[in-house]
């Protein structure tokens, strides 16, 4: 019999795209698959939308708001699969997704490797998504991608992974202490457990830009907070792999990549980031700017200047997503919908 695969949808206030997420999932054509939804505590009508789609191969589940990493854990609790499939309630699984990774899977790998799949971003028309290629899309050993990753900043959504059933328990639950970079870190964790990484090229998932304010973009005081403890988390599990130059050095790069998130009013974070960097034999300068934001900068202060420059990135954002959303809305009463 085919290995069962355990596709995870952790929910929250997704009514206006859920349908979509589901329904990949259910059109997959891996035949061997539960669906587990974890609605938490959604205001909107996520969880009526979500048990629509209630049956023998989905299964929804309802619980309290209490963040994403605890509703991933719910979702975990729940699983039976051989393997994990995990799916943000806005993202979107290509048909045969899973089935191109299990061939892989099958073929010359053992239950310690972790496979990766190609990935686009999209806002609402996923099938006019782009793929372009990153130093992350081929085979490569966890110390490879964890350079890569932390100090060049590249990444991999979480739907773009397939995680074994014994590589799932060695990494452990989703750490809930986290809001900001929980995915980042989990992934790391996952990454640095494994044998080696097997990317599927023929497998294809899409990350939605739904909004500015999506979760990872955030800048409050806990999710700052969250952010720093998480890369902190991140770069000990490489030097656990690895305690080398070439190591260090990527470590030291990381942080100094995130400092735009911290920089300047972070004060005490910056405090504490100013030590890891002292103990990776290194220091960090403020981070880089363009000619516009030194304009800004000398004109109305630095602050300022980051809120400006936020505002105009929100703006553009909106209107390209509202934009996509209308064509979206147009192809879908003409009866040429997505799924």
């Amino acid at each position: 019999m085919a290995e069962l695969v355990s596709i995870l949808i952790p929910a929250y206030n997704a009514e206006r795209w859920i349908r979509d997420t589901v329904l990949s999932a259910i059109h997959q054509t891996w035949t061997n698959r539960e669906i587990i939804i974890v609605d938490d505590g959604s205001t909107d009508n996520t969880l009526a939308i979500a048990r629509t789609y209630e049956s023998k191969m989905v299964k929804v589940v309802a619980q309290q708001n209490k963040g994403a990493s605890v509703a991933r854990n719910e979702c975990l609790r729940y699983a039976q699969g051989n393997y994990v499939q995990w799916l943000d309630a806005d993202d979107i699984l290509a048909p045969d997704k899973i089935s191109e990774q299990m061939k892989a899977a099958t073929t010359g790998q053992t239950d310690l490797t972790i496979l990766s799949s190609s990935f686009a971003l999209f806002y609402w028309r996923w099938e006019k998504a782009q793929f372009v290629s990153t130093p992350l899309w081929k085979d490569l050993t966890p110390i490879e991608y964890l350079i890569a990753h932390l100090s060049e900043g590249y990444w991999m959504n979480p739907a773009v992974w397939l995680v074994s059933r014994r590589l799932t328990e060695k990494a452990g639950p989703w750490n809930e202490s986290l809001s900001l970079n929980d995915d980042g870190e989990y992934f790391c964790r996952v990454v640095s457990l494994s044998e080696n990484i097997k990317f599927v090229r023929e497998a294809k998932c899409y990350y939605r830009m739904s909004s500015f304010n999506q979760l990872s973009r955030a800048r409050s005081e806990r999710a700052c907070e969250s952010l720093l403890v998480s890369l902190e988390l991140c770069i000990r599990y490489l030097r656990a792999l690895e305690d080398s130059e070439r190591t260090r050095g990527a470590s030291l790069s990381c942080l100094q990549l995130y400092m735009g998130y911290f920089y300047p009013e972070k004060t005490r974070l910056l405090e504490v980031m100013d030590g890891l960097a002292a103990e990776l034999g290194g220091e960090l300068k403020p981070p880089a700017c363009n000619s516009t934001f030194r304009i800004l900068k000398g004109l109305i202060g630095w602050n300022a200047a980051c809120a400006a420059t936020t505002a105009h990135r929100k703006l553009r954002l909106a209107a390209a997503v509202k934009w996509d959303e209308t064509l979206y809305r147009i192809a879908s009463l003409s009866g040429k919908g997505l799924c």
